[in-house]
């Protein structure tokens, strides 16, 4: 996908719904490799929800993830129409990322990590809770969420954190992107 091409689609997506999409511009190169930088070829599959115009996922494949390692969730038509054409050996699922379940989706058997391009700050604390709870049932005991927040702290209530049994910690400081961004990581409290 051209650059322009990129931009198109992500301007027409923002327009049709700017509360799903939560920026004003794509991620750019340096969040990308940030929020992708713990990301293990051999860590099994890869979760990534809220894939958008794919630059997240074009960096894992950069990172030597198999095509056939990711399974990439975009609610939006044209974006994950768009996926698929870009990544045919990926699993492409059109749902939202808060249905997602190992019983109707059994390509969730198998995740290792989970990426989260969603914007996490324009959803309640029920769309939390019920986000955590699906990536979480479907990864690894080990495993770990990564997300971006445009915000000043992690836009997941420690309420929520604590009803999940899970810990965020904030990872690195994205000042090259447009806007800063900080990345996440959560995982299961010990």
């Amino acid at each position: 996908m051209s650059w322009l091409q990129e931009r198109r689609q992500f301007v027409k997506a923002l327009l049709s719904n700017p509360a799903a999409v939560g920026a004003v511009a794509p991620s750019g190169a340096a969040l990308a490799a940030a929020i992708t930088e713990t990301i293990q070829p051999q860590g099994g599959k890869v979760l990534e929800l809220g894939c958008g115009t794919g630059v997240f996922t074009r960096e894992m494949l950069r990172k030597g993830i198999a095509p056939s390692s990711l399974v990439l969730v975009e609610q939006d038509s044209e974006m994950s129409s768009s996926l698929r054409t870009q990544f045919p050996e990926a699993a492409v699922l059109q749902v939202s990322a808060q249905d997602l379940s190992r019983d109707s989706h059994p390509e969730l058997h198998g995740i290792g990590a989970a990426i989260c391009g969603l914007p996490l700050r324009n959803m309640s604390h029920v769309h939390h809770r019920k986000l955590l709870t699906a990536v979480f049932e479907a990864m690894h005991p080990d495993g770990a969420m990564h997300f971006f927040t445009y915000g000043v702290r992690c836009p997941i209530s420690a309420r929520v954190l604590e009803d999940c049994g899970l810990h965020a910690r904030r990872v690195r400081f994205v000042p090259l992107n447009l806007p800063p961004a900080s990345v996440y990581s959560l995982s299961r409290a010990r």
